[in-house]
Order: C-alpha cells, then structure tokens, then sequence
C-alpha cells in the first residue's frame, strides 16, 4: 500500500513529485504530501487529507526545488488525517521522510527511545525520523550511520526516502520487505514505489534489496548491504510505456482493463506458444512432475483464480493440489505432502501476506514458482521459477485483467504439464484453439455492454444485499464476483455454492432479493436449474447468466460457447461489468474504492 517517490536532479521537482504521486496513487489515495527543498525558504513541506488534487491546491505556485519527496497514503496507524499524512518532520526540524510498511515495533521503540519526544503523529512512521534525528544529535555519527542504527532498530517492513534539510544534494534510502526502486535518468536520480511514477523520464531502473540502504545525488548511486559492505547493481530496462498507463478515452480505469482481456489472452498465446505447441520453461515441468502435491498460495482474487487453477491443474496435470489464503497458511501450516510444490499468485508480486508465507517456505527448503503480472517483483526474484501474466499495468483496485490472465496461465501450465507427462486425456485437448475461441467470446461480451448495463440498473440500483450461485468452476466465479460488487458498489454481496443454499443461505432470500446463477457446469445444469426455482420461490429476483448450448428462452443473459476447462474467463466478463455498473449507478468512484489500495504491501 501507500507509494513513494522521490526526486535529486537538475529538474524543478514539485511537478514531478504531484505527477509521480497521481501515477501511484491507485497504491493509497487517503492522504497526501510532498517535502521541495526550496531556494525560496530553505524547505517547503505540504500535507493534506484527500487525494492528490487536494494536495495540488494548497501548494503556491511559486513553491519549488531540485531535491523532494512524496507521499500517497493507505491508513494503517492513524486515521487518514493531515497530521497522520506523510512526509513526517523530525522534532529538531532537521530531517524529513516518508515511509511505506508497517514497524511492528514502534510502541516499544517509543517507550525505549522517545519518551522524551512529543510525537506530532498517531503513525508508526513518525517513530523512524524522530530516531534518525535523536541518534544524530547524541552521537555526533553520520546521517547514513544514524539511518543503518534506526534501520537495525526496526522490525517489519519498510522502504524509506530521507532528506537532510542541512544538506540539498542528498537523498538517502532504506528498504526491507517493502517495495522501492531507482530511477537513473539523465542529470538526476529518483526513487519510487513503482516504475509507473518515472515512466515518462526514464525507462531504467535498479532494485533496491532488502535490508540495503543507499545514498543518492544527482549524478551518482551508492548502496551498500546490512554488513556496510558496497553493493554494485545495474539497472534493468522497464517494459511499460506512457500509452500502458494511459486512461485514454475510458472514464475509468477498470472499463478500460475490463475491455484489454480479449487481447491479454491473445498476448498469453503469443508469449506462451510456438508452433502450435505450449512452450513452458523445462525446470518448471521438471518440478511439476516431481511434486506429489501443488500448494497454491494467494490472497483475494488470486485465490479464486487459484481455485480454479486447481481444478484444471488436478484434470490436465493429474496432480493433487490445494489452495491455501496467504495470511492463514502464514500461521497455521498444514501437514505437507513428501513432495510439496508451492506456486504463488500474485498481481503485483508483492503482497505482503503472501512474502511471509513465500520466506517460510523457503527456509524449509521447499520449491517455489511464482504466476505474477511483474517481472521483477519480490515474489518473482525469490522464487525457483516464474510465469508471467503479461497483463500489462492494471491501475484500477478491483482486479479484472491480472484474473483472467491467471486462470489462462494456470490453464496453460496444466496443459504443459500433462503433455510433458504423456497424459493422454491432456494431449487431445487443443488449448491453444480453445483459448483463441474464448478470446473471440470475450470480444463478443464486451460488445454488449448495453444489455448487462440495463440488468444492473434493474437489479440493483436500490438492493443493500446481492447473491451468487453456481456449480463446479462457477461457484469459484460467484466468489469472485461477489467480491467485486462488494469491493467498489458497497453492496453487500456473497457468493455460495448452489446445492449449499439449502442447507443455510436460502434463509437470506426475502422478496426481490437479486440472486445472479451461474451456468456453465454441463455435469450440474439441472440442478441448477433446480436451485433457481427454490430461491424464485422465496421471492427472490433471478437473473440467469448461462453458457449457451445451456440456455434456455427466458434465461437473462447468453454467453457465447467456450470449452468447458475455460468457461470462467467469459464468465468474467459480465460479472466485472455488473460490479462496474452498480458503483457507477451509486456515484462512486470505480477505481478508488473506499478503505482499498491496489498492492497490498503491508501484512
């Protein structure tokens, strides 16, 4: 959650740190602030609570500078104020910073070092510079010192941007378990949550490891590890560009995503296959074909694309395999097979709950391979292997696009894998055709926006609660779509498996209450059916959503025909449209949902 970027260089650097912020802002967007070191009156810091126009508003036009920070806040220790909001200010008035993470320990670094202190702040945050400045003033020691003291202090995450207002060609680093890297540029150097905050300056990148701190000036880097010891590393070429982040001539964000799925799974094909065949890394299938179980670990929806990857990776694979939440397997680990394999999804490849698990793992010495939609993520350099999503950036929080690239990968791999054992079930399946069909099913959805736009407005314009029902691979879909109407239209939404409504949920259903069924599952489609008339019959207001040799007159709305192992990706599509609508319908913000951020970087 929350982003950073910082700027040292030849450029005025106020416009650079508010655009920076606005490109990150999908990472926290409660409060904002920047700190210019300013030629008018040695330093400017402003903060405000809101998003980043808020902050734009209350800065003078004459404000300016060549070295600065800023900050985009999600609340985690104190409410989403101006004085929770960073960059924090050390009592002595000398040093500035901003920081991303959660220091499990502050309370106890409080009692311990800063009693004497009054904290401006109820943030974790503000612990980290009040100790910078309180070590520089007892001991004399360097800037750089007193930040490795502090640093060693800490337990938990952080990545740190410093600014010394003594010193004006100087901005100092730290990172653990929290993302941030450099941005090397001509005539300056910056740092950042994400490269989406350079994209328009540079295109090179260093990674910043954890438990490094750093100096940087203008035209020089320097990094060193916990031991002190040098750290030489050269950057890497990020493959995103202006046009990958830009909204166009969308009104969000996520209608824009919601439309690239088509073309995310024709780029799948391009980068997955060649000649007519699946190409999947060897050590991959080697580990796949050697483990006795697959453990997927994820978090919200990755999860329920990992229920589905299950599914299709146990048929295609005949590998047994279990789906795990992140944040429980983290303390409640299950007895493991002899030969577990763990592969991990994520979007971002750095959610914080699944690094915990990932670093557990690990240590026991397990293999990991890592599905993310960035190559060079946390998750992605710590693990064995890595499948890619080639989503391309998805800026809006509710996942649409990263979802349905990782069905397809997963779908992928299940594939590779059961070819690469000679399964004979497996090699008649031809994927590759199947997903280039899907792909044009999709294609078709999107162009009947209109339709499912109306049934939303039907549905749901007045409704506090909603209900999904399916079978198979659709009662995972129901999950995730429960999770997206939640997620952005604040409608209380769930999603459950329809032979379970009787033995529970159906007490739930009142009149006009809007239940959507899903149907795709050919082994279920009676009882389904079924299910439809025992909630029609409580009152409930049905609206069938069903795969087309399945559908029948009066059924709601018709997808186009897809093989049965991929029915979930045109299942997406209009279970993301009727969430889209529903917040638009309410008058909300589609892309920023309340108390949400899209990377969630902090356990």
């Amino acid at each position: 959650m929350c982003g950073i970027v910082g700027y040292i260089g030849q450029n005025q650097v106020k416009e650079i740190l508010l655009q920076g912020l606005e490109k990150l802002e999908y990472r926290g967007y409660d409060s904002a602030g920047i700190f210019v070191e300013s030629s008018v009156n040695d330093y400017a810091l402003f903060k405000n609570s809101g998003r980043i126009q808020a902050l734009r508003e209350i800065i003078p036009a004459y404000i300016d500078g060549h070295l600065g920070i800023g900050h985009t806040r999600w609340a985690t220790h104190g409410q989403p104020t101006k004085v929770n909001a960073h960059p924090h200010l050390s009592h002595d008035g000398r040093f500035v910073l901003v920081h991303n993470g959660v220091i499990n320990n502050y309370r106890q670094l409080i009692d311990r070092y800063l009693t004497n202190i009054q904290l401006q702040s109820q943030t974790d945050s503000e612990v980290i510079v009040q100790l910078i400045a309180k070590e520089v003033a007892q001991t004399s020691c360097t800037v750089k010192e007193a930040l490795r003291r502090t640093c060693d202090k800490l337990e938990g995450s952080y990545s740190i941007g410093l600014i010394d207002i003594q010193d004006d060609k100087t901005l100092y680093i730290a990172k653990n378990h929290s993302p941030l890297l450099i941005a090397c540029g001509r005539d300056f150097n910056g740092i950042c949550s994400d490269v989406m905050a350079f994209v328009d300056m540079t295109d090179q990148f260093i990674e910043i490891m954890d438990g490094e701190i750093g100096i940087l000036t203008a035209d020089a880097i320097y990094l060193e590890d916990q031991s002190g010891k040098c750290v030489k590393r050269h950057p890497f070429t990020a493959q995103i560009s202006r046009e990958d982040i830009a909204r166009g001539a969308y009104p969000y964000y996520m209608l824009k995503e919601i439309d690239e799925q088509p073309a995310v799974m024709r780029r799948l094909l391009q980068q997955y296959t060649r000649d007519n065949r699946i190409v999947i890394k060897k050590d991959i299938l080697t580990m796949m074909e050697k483990s006795d179980r697959l453990y997927i670990i994820a978090c919200g929806t990755s999860a329920h694309a990992g229920y589905i990857g299950k599914m299709l990776l146990e048929q295609y694979a005949h590998i047994p395999c279990e789906v795990h939440l992140a944040s429980e397997f983290a303390y409640h680990q299950p007895l493991l097979s002899q030969r577990p394999l763990f592969i991990f999804i994520s979007q971002s490849g750095e959610t914080a709950d699944s690094r915990q698990v990932l670093n557990k793992v690990k240590q026991q010495g397990h293999r990991i391979i890592t599905l993310t939609n960035v190559a060079s993520s946390t998750l992605s350099r710590e693990a064995d292997a890595t499948l890619l999503l080639h989503a391309g950036p998805e800026i809006a929080v509710a996942s649409t696009k990263a979802y349905t690239a990782q069905i397809a990968v997963l779908a992928l791999l299940a594939k590779a894998v059961g070819d690469y054992k000679e399964i004979n079930e497996t090699q008649q399946f031809d994927l590759i055709h199947h997903l280039g069909v899907a792909a044009q099913a999709m294609d078709v959805i999107i162009t009947q926006k209109e339709q499912i736009e109306q049934l939303t407005a039907q549905l749901l314009t007045q409704q506090r609660d909603a209900f999904y029902i399916g079978r198979g691979k659709d009662y995972y879909v129901s999950l995730e779509a429960a999770l997206k109407l939640k997620e952005i239209s604040y409608i209380h939404a769930e999603g459950f498996a329809a032979g379970e409504l009787k033995h529970g949920p159906i007490a739930l259903i009142e009149q006009n209450t809007p239940v959507f069924a899903l149907l795709s599952d050919e082994k279920t489609i009676a009882n389904m059916r079924t299910s439809i008339e025992e909630v029609r019959s409580r009152g409930a207001y049905v609206a069938s959503i069903v795969l087309e040799p399945f559908a029948q007159e009066d059924d709601t709305f018709v997808l186009p025909t897809v093989c049965q192992a991929l029915t979930p990706l045109v299942m997406a599509i209009p279970i993301q449209l009727i969430a889209y609508y529903a917040t638009l319908q309410r008058g909300l913000d589609v892309d920023k949902p309340r108390n949400l951020a899209k990377s969630v970087t902090v356990e």
